[in-house]
């Protein structure tokens, strides 16, 4: 039902910034809530982001003050914009979007990831 495809990796020095980009398709995107995760290797997959349909945001501690999530419904989009790069923040990142489609019962997808390399 949900088509989720991460754009604007990349490899950026320390200190540096980049705009990751998450498109939806297949579905109403605005009833979703939205998330940015992220992978290094040898880790598990933690939350960096999170935007609810209200556009409510949350962060995790390691990113707060630097990233910045933010959603255009119009253009079925959420973004990541991340600034003040740092070697630990080089990890794979996810798109998720999620919703209770009933008490029980969930839309759960995910993107395939796009390469964030901090490093000099």
């Amino acid at each position: 039902q949900v088509q989720l495809v991460e754009s604007g990796g990349g490899l950026v020095q320390p200190g540096g910034s980049l705009r990751l980009s998450c498109v939806a398709s297949g579905s109403i995107f605005s009833s979703y809530r939205m998330g940015w995760y992220r992978q290094a290797p040898g880790k598990q997959r933690e939350l960096v982001a999170g935007i609810t349909s209200s556009g409510i945001t949350n962060y995790a501690d390691s990113v707060k003050g630097r990233f910045t999530i933010s959603r255009d419904n119009a253009k079925s989009t959420v973004y990541l914009q991340m600034n003040s790069l740092k070697p630990e923040d080089t990890a794979v990142y996810y798109c998720n979007a999620f919703r209770a489609t009933g008490w029980a019962t969930t839309n759960d997808y995910w993107g395939q990831g796009t390469q964030v390399t901090v490093s000099s």
